[in-house]
Parts: C-alpha cells; sequence; structure tokens
C-alpha cells in the first residue's frame, strides 16, 4: 500500500468539527508604525478585535448531490483585525483541518488564536476551501472516464488519473481530489489578502502562513510550490471560476506555521508533474507534532520536513510535543502554548518590533 493510499485510509476518521464563539474584547488602543517599516506588535492582548465574517474571496467549481454539471461554489473567509492606528500590520492566514472530507474556519481552537493574534497587532484570516463535501455524490458506480468527465473543470486530468493509479476506492479519489481544491482555494484566498492590503493595512513583507493537520499540508505546499503551481493547471476556458482569484496578485510567504501535518501532497505534486519545489528561498518553518503514535501525520513527516531544511540551509523549528498525538491544541512547552510559541517564533525571526 502506497504512502497516498495509507494517508487518505486513516485520514478519513480524523474530521475536526466546530462552533462559533465570540470576539474577545479588550481596551481599545494609540497604535503605531514605525519609520523602518517595520510592523509593531504587542507582548500582551492590548486592542479591541474586530471581525468580518463571511467574506467571499473567490469562486470555485464543485457539485451538489443532485449537480449533473459543475456548479459555482462561494469561498469564504473570516478576517480579524486590532482596532487600532497601524498602518503597518503583519498578516496571518490559517488553514483549518478536517482530512479533505470537511472542517471549518470557526474551530474553536482557531477563533482562539485569530484573537490571540489580532488583539497583538495582527490581521488573521481563518479561510475555509473545498473539501469533499462539495464533490457531490457517491462516486461507488462510476469508472474513470465517468469520473474524468464528472469533475471536467474542477481538478486537472492528470491529478485524477494520477489518482486512480493510487487509491483504492472512489471515496479515496473525492478526498485526492479535495487535495488539489484546498491547494488552489487556500492560494487563491492568499491573493485575495494581497488585493486587499491597503484595506487593511496590512504589510506585505511580512505574510505567515499556517495551518493544523490537513491545512498543515496545504500550508507546506502553498509556502514551497511556485506561484503558478496550483493555478495554471487549468485555464479560464476550462474553469471559469478561476476568473475570480485574482490572477495577477502575486506574494511571498515570509514564514510557515506547521500544527502537525506532511509534506504529503508537496510530494504528490512533485511526482505527477516531476518537479521538485523545494529550494534555498523557501520560508522559514516552525512545526509544532506530537512524538506519540499518530496513524494520520506521524511524527516522522516532521522530521523529514526538518531534515529538508537542514540540507537546504533555511531556519526551521521543530517543537516537539512530548506525550501528544494529532490535535495536540491543549499542548505547552515550557509552560508556553501553541499561540505563545509560534509567537516567539514569528516575532524573533520576522524581527518584529514587540511592546
Amino acid at each position: 500500500m502506497n504512502k497516498l493510499t495509507t494517508y487518505l485510509i486513516i485520514f478519513t476518521a480524523f474530521l475536526f468539527t466546530a462552533c462559533s464563539e465570540d470576539d474577545e474584547s479588550v481596551t481599545p488602543d494609540t497604535s503605531t508604525t514605525t519609520d523602518n517599516g517595520i510592523p509593531v506588535v504587542k507582548t500582551d492582548s492590548s486592542y479591541t478585535i474586530l471581525k468580518e465574517e463571511e467574506i467571499i474571496y473567490a469562486e470555485g467549481l464543485g457539485h451538489s448531490n443532485s449537480s449533473t454539471t459543475p456548479i459555482s461554489v462561494p469561498l469564504k473567509l473570516d478576517l480579524y483585525y486590532p482596532d487600532n492606528n497601524s498602518t503597518n500590520r503583519p498578516v496571518f492566514m490559517f488553514i483549518h483541518g478536517g482530512g479533505f472530507k470537511g472542517g471549518t474556519k470557526t474551530k474553536p481552537e482557531i477563533i482562539e488564536m485569530a484573537n490571540y493574534y489580532a488583539s497583538r497587532g495582527w490581521v488573521f484570516a481563518s479561510i475555509d476551501y473545498r473539501t469533499a463535501e462539495e464533490l457531490g455524490v457517491s462516486l461507488e458506480k462510476f469508472s474513470q472516464d465517468q469520473v474524468l468527465a464528472y469533475y471536467k473543470g474542477i481538478a486537472p486530468k492528470e491529478w485524477i488519473e494520477n489518482t486512480f493509479g493510487q487509491v483504492e476506492d472512489t471515496e479515496q479519489v473525492q478526498q485526492a481530489i479535495a487535495m488539489y481544491l484546498a491547494q488552489r482555494d487556500s492560494k487563491a484566498a492568499l491573493r485575495w489578502i494581497i488585493a486587499n492590503a491597503e484595506t487593511y493595512k496590512i504589510n506585505k513583507d511580512y505574510v505567515t502562513v499556517g495551518g493544523a493537520s490537513a491545512g498543515a499540508i496545504t500550508t507546506i505546499a502553498l509556502g514551497i510550490s511556485n506561484i503558478e503551481d496550483f493555478r495554471d493547471e487549468m485555464t479560464v476556458d476550462e474553469d471559469s471560476t478561476l476568473s475570480t482569484t485574482n490572477l495577477n496578485e502575486t506574494y511571498k510567504v515570509k514564514s510557515m506555521v506547521y500544527f502537525w501535518g506532511s509534506n504529503q501532497k508537496l510530494d504528490v505534486f512533485e511526482s505527477i508533474y516531476e518537479v521538485n519545489r523545494y529550494d534555498s528561498n523557501d520560508p522559514e518553518l516552525f512545526m509544532a507534532h506530537g512524538d506519540q503514535p499518530d496513524p494520520v501525520t506521524p511524527y516522522e513527516e516532521a522530521l523529514e520536513l526538518q531534515g529538508i531544511y537542514d540540507s537546504l540551509g533555511i531556519h526551521n523549528e521543530l517543537v516537539t510535543l512530548e506525550g501528544f498525538g494529532h490535535g495536540a491544541w491543549n499542548a505547552k512547552v515550557n509552560d508556553k502554548n501553541l499561540f505563545e510559541l509560534s509567537f516567539d517564533f514569528l516575532t524573533d525571526r520576522q524581527k518584529l518590533i514587540v511592546e
């Protein structure tokens, strides 16, 4: 059984549900810019948080349970930002988990993380993306040719064909197709953020992307793949919704934050297109990964990424969450939780001014 098959079989069981919660409110404040262009952030929660929900950042094609041809699906994000006077804010885009079968941008731990960062000066975006839930009916009765026809314009032909060569049933075919869609959509979300940087006073030189589980897998592929990857495999003629995705925007990810993920998706992309996207210009990487047996995203995945980064001479940090497995949101290391650990990494490595 190959790596992709094993991953999809086990990951099916790990869907994360969530509910929304109220914004955190703190005393508003006076905040700030610097003459040298470096953003200023706060050590403690210092700002009232403003929140905009259900912003449509793009569209993508999908299926309902009754559609026979692809339909347009709105793609949404929630934006959290400080109520201050800063015109120079760093941005952190976060990608939820859910095994590419489900999940939500309003998972309570993500809302808590958004409030943590926004109250300290960041713009924090929590995004949704297409999963297997947007891929329609069960495919058990379909042949490969029928699946190719059903998903024409939704995912590249070569990705779908490769999927049939790697997985064991049609449910996994849907899940593997959703892996591509998550990447296409996450890149579109980041392009939307860049396109709207002036509106939200974002400094485009200080872009962080992060995620947990499937979101961490998507984070790695976003930060390391080329700008055109997961964007240009299909044309606007094949997928008309691509025209909604700010195709002309570019970005540079400065840092990645990875919670219990892997480089699985990038491995698949590289095997299909016969490319190696790792190079010495890749973003710096913070990883937090439990050391207990984890059939979904084993600890060895983090060690593998660390080895790749070390070989390229790129700064990376792996925080081992001793005694924890998958989904270790409550873990602490040296009395610091995941938000504090990632905060320390980002402020130190991005050389942010901390007050």
